[in-house]
Formats: structure tokens, sequence, C-alpha cells
């Protein structure tokens, strides 16, 4: 039976067949009681893309983002050594994906498949890392950053404050003052202490950077390297802020976004001048509950960062998975970049008139209506794919890990 490729366009199907893809479940064909699944779909990872992950609240966004980290996990060496995955965990729930799924070995059995855990590096904050323990959270280690990384308008996003405040001009002055290296948040408040007058925004300022220091994020633990062929980076973020959280990934998407640009170079002139490399693989990053660090309306520390690589990241080869239950929160320029949309069932309606702002001429019908149809089954979607010009509708395969998102029960 031949298989349903998703992302990739006739030219590279041509040439590449099935390599490089991953296999994410089988195409439905019918509607209601009639529908029945058919073709393997296989989603491309041969180039980079941006991929909107959506669905109500429970309609399976989490285990998709999961399912797609899994099936990177199982490439052949050749591909998967080119790649890795970069996982921000909001839920704290991913850790799982080391632990082999036995509770749903007979659904696993039905499509060929058997319960297996795959290989992951778990980072928790260096500040929380006692909280993790004590809850019987596995994970590898710890990461932080120093606050020194940090800019003075990473500081004022992350503190919230208006730009043109007496606080955020005195941050702006303090940052520009500091001369070590690499300085510390004891550092910064002695900075504070030191500046004239302004005594009731000095007491405050200094009240904020206390208050930093409470979010287990500045330490001597580093950022874990990223870019590294075949890892899977999970950074585990449930405890954090929203603020902080969106600080974090500003950070790291930063340090992934310079480290590929240069390696592009460095590839661009192999290829030319044939002489040998050592390569850093490309990268996807995968964000839950994308639509609080790429927001619709106001800001957030990762914004600029998130929306150049959204507009600019095919080149060093950056990808998106951008998971959101609330489509029309997330921002514009991002939804129209996708160049490929997979959404569980939704119902509000204004996340629905967020996808047919993006809908393209290709499609037949209202995409409420393809939605609509999807059968009433767990792990039901549709895939928009600009790259083939195709809507398809899909049933994710199930997890082979332990998936640790669903809901509690009374009884």
């Amino acid at each position: 039976m031949p298989e349903i490729i998703v992302g990739r366009d006739d030219e590279d199907s041509k040439k590449y067949g099935k390599t490089a893809t991953l296999n994410i479940g089988k195409h439905i064909v019918g509607t209601g009681e009639e529908a029945h699944l058919t073709t393997p779909v296989l989603l491309d990872v041969l180039r980079p893309h941006i991929i909107a992950l959506t669905g109500k609240r429970g309609s399976g966004k989490s285990y998709t983002l999961l399912t797609i980290v899994e099936e990177i996990t199982k490439l052949p060496e050749e591909a998967r050594h080119n790649l890795c995955s970069l996982v921000i965990d909001t839920q704290g729930i991913f850790w799982t994906i080391k632990s082999p799924n036995e509770k749903d070995a007979g659904l696993l059995a039905e499509w060929k498949l058997q319960p297996q855990g795959f290989s992951a590096s778990v980072y928790v904050p260096e500040g929380q890392e006692k909280i993790f323990r004590d809850a019987g959270v596995e994970f590898d280690s710890v990461f932080s950053i120093s606050p020194s990384e940090l800019s003075a308008e990473e500081w004022v996003g992350v503190f919230n404050f208006e730009p043109a405040d007496i606080l955020s001009i005195m941050i702006q002055k303090i940052i520009s003052q500091m001369r070590k290296p690499n300085y510390s948040i004891e550092d910064i408040i002695d900075k504070v202490k030191e500046q004239q007058g302004f005594e009731k925004e000095k007491l405050a300022l200094e009240n904020y950077f206390l208050a930093a220091k409470s979010w287990g994020i500045f330490g001597n633990a580093k950022m874990p390297d990223i870019l590294v062929p075949e890892k899977t980076t999970i950074l585990d973020v449930s405890l954090t802020p929203q603020n902080v959280r969106s600080l974090l990934l500003s950070i790291v998407s930063k340090k992934v976004y310079i480290e590929r640009t240069k390696e592009r170079r460095r590839e661009e002139l192999s290829e030319t001048e044939n002489f040998p490399i050592k390569r850093k693989p490309l990268c996807w990053i995968f964000i839950d509950e994308a639509h609080n660090f790429l927001p619709a309306e106001g800001t957030a520390p990762s914004l600029d960062i998130l929306l150049r690589i959204v507009k600019e990241g095919r080149q060093p080869g950056v990808s998106l998975v951008l998971a959101t239950q609330r489509p029309n929160k997330l921002h514009p320029d991002a939804l129209a970049q996708t160049d490929m949309v997979i959404s569980h069932r939704l119902t509000a309606k204004n996340d629905i008139d967020s996808l047919k702002e993006i809908m393209q001429t290709y499609l037949l019908y209202d995409i409420g209506k393809y939605i609509n149809d999807l059968p009433h089954l767990k792990g039901t979607a549709i895939v928009l794919d600009d790259n083939s010009e195709r809507l398809y509708k899909i049933r994710i395969r199930p997890r082979q890990s332990w998936h640790a998102g669903s809901s509690p029960t009374v009884i």
C-alpha cells in the first residue's frame, strides 16, 4: 500500500522516496460509521518545517507532539545523526518518554508496534532539584543560567515593566554598569544599593531581584548542549512562572539559532570547496502551550527570537512544532508562516476562525467542516499540508512510550 508523505513536495518525493520520514499515523477514508483506516501517513523531516499542532484540551496535542519525538529517535542512523530535538515541557509530563507504554500493549499490537522507552535527557532547573526529587520525577541533570546572560531588555521583559517606567530606566543603567564577566543576583543588588537617590524605587527593584532568586533558574549548572547528534533534550519548566519560562526559551532558542546559522555557513562553504567539517545537527524545537511564548497580543521575552525562527529558521535548519489549544491566541505571523497544520478537534468558534484565516485556495470546503467530519475517536486530526497542497484526515498512531498527560479520575 503506497504511503502518504506530508510536508514533502513532489520533487523531493521523487528524489528521496521515503527517506527521512516519520510514521505518524494512518489516513482516514469515509465519514461517520463508514470511516476506516487505510494508507500509512509519513511526516517529512528531510527539510525544516513550521508546524502548528492544535486541538482543544484533551484532544491529543501533547500526545501527538511526543509521537513525533519518538519517531525522530527511530530514524535510520544516517538521518538520525543529523537531527536533534529540544522539547519545552510546560506540564511536567514528558519525562515518561523513557518508559515503555505497557498499558496499551494490545492497541500497539494492532498497529504492529511494541511498548518501548526512548533515549532522552531530561533537565530541571537547578534551584528546583529538591522539589522534583521529592516528587519522584525522574531526570538526568539540572540546568541554570547566569544573570549576566540577560540583557537589560530581558530583565525589563521578565519583570513585566513598561520600557518608559523609572524601574526600567534604572535597570538599563545598572546593567550597563556591571563590569564582572559573570556577575550574580547579589552583584546586581549591590549595584542597585549604590545608586544615588530614588530610595523608594531602589527598594522596589531590590525586592524584584530578590524574588528572581526564588525562581530556581540561576546557578552554576549552565544550559545543556542542545546541538548534539541524535540527542533529545527535555527542559521541564512546569514549576516555573510563565514569564520565566519564556525567558529560558528565549535564551536557549537564540543559542540554537546562532549556532546553526554559523554552522550552515560552514556547510555551504564545504559544499563549494569540498573540505570536511564537523557538523552540528539540524534542530527541531517542540513547544507546548505555544500561545504563551508567541502571543497574538502583548509581548513575551521569547517573542522576537521565535518570530525570527518562524520567518528565517528554514535556512539555518531550525524547525518549530507549536502546540496550542488556542490557535486564535497564537501570533498571526506564526500561523501565517506554517507550512503544515495538524489539528485535532476544535469547538470554539474563535479558534476555528483563526484557522480559516490561513485557509488555502486548494481546499474545497470550510476548514470547520473538515474538523467536524472527523470520527469521534481519540487521536483523529486533519493535516493541512501546503507542500503537497492537500488536506488529509488521519489518526495518530499510539504512543510506544508511557504518556503521563491523561486526565485524573475520581474513581
